[in-house]
């Protein structure tokens, strides 16, 4: 577990904190996977944001360690197709929220999508990718001119570098890198819009079985960088935006993801 800390002496207002990530987040223009915002409301005075990747028991708890007011993270507690029943994983960590009166706030597609704060916009910069174009359903994936003479295997060791980790690669055809195409997370689907937008190389969190049969059959490259690893970064962001221009307290907290 990894915290990284920027200390502010600001307290604000619950409402104040949703509504100012709302509205910077435009959350009401997507078409999401379960609610973004306040997920589980808790105390109304915060003076210190927890930021996570997912609102997994470990982080709630990591939180309650350092008396944290508001958990701000990538992946909350609800999404579509859950039976709505509060057993098991869902009741410890409701549990532990509710016990020390947390809020959590959660923001799925609207992190991911933002030009500047976003995972995408992050995960690009940090990999020295700049993007000038979008693609893809509710224009998620990100895309742009390749860095001069970039090649697949310096692009490989880029990520190895930035992320800790060996990426799950397939060549394509070996092609010159032109067009550079990325979207965080489970975003293996999007390999077709990213062919389809003239991508060279597309990196995402994840591959499933298809992907390999596209690289294979098309010439585009295709990298698979970690799901969790890739989604590290907006929220991160995010956490500091909030430190410095509401005052508050932030720390990111980061809970090890093999994923």
């Amino acid at each position: 577990m990894n915290i990284t800390s920027q200390k502010g002496p600001a307290v604000i207002d619950r409402d104040t904190l949703h509504s100012h990530l709302h509205q910077l987040l435009e959350a009401e223009r997507f078409r999401d996977y379960g609610p973004n915002g306040l997920q589980v409301e808790g105390k109304q005075v915060i003076r210190k944001v927890v930021t996570g990747v997912t609102a997994s028991l470990a982080l709630i708890e990591a939180a309650i360690e350092t008396s944290a007011d508001a958990i701000l993270v990538h992946h909350g507690l609800f999404w579509k197709g859950q039976d709505g029943r509060v057993t098991g994983w869902m009741k410890q960590r409701l549990q532990r929220l509710l016990a020390h009166d947390i809020n959590l706030l959660a923001y799925h597609l609207p992190l991911d999508a933002h030009a500047s704060l976003g995972n995408n916009a992050q995960w690009g910069e940090k990999l020295g990718l700049q993007a000038d174009a979008r693609f893809g359903e509710q224009e998620l994936g990100f895309i742009g001119a390749a860095p001069a003479g970039l090649e697949l295997s310096a692009l490989q060791a880029r990520v190895r570098s930035v992320m800790g980790r060996e990426p799950v690669g397939l060549p394509g055809d070996g092609r010159p890198l032109r067009r550079v195409a990325w979207c965080s997370g489970g975003a293996q689907s999007y390999f077709e819009g990213a062919i389809a937008a003239g991508a060279d190389v597309f990196l995402t969190g994840e591959i499933s079985e298809p992907q390999a049969h596209y690289a294979r059959e098309t010439g585009v490259a295709f990298l698979a960088c970690g799901h969790h690893a890739s989604e590290r970064y907006g929220v991160q962001a995010l956490g500091q935006h909030l430190a410095a221009q509401l005052g508050v307290e932030h720390m990111f907290i980061e809970i090890d993801n093999p994923a």
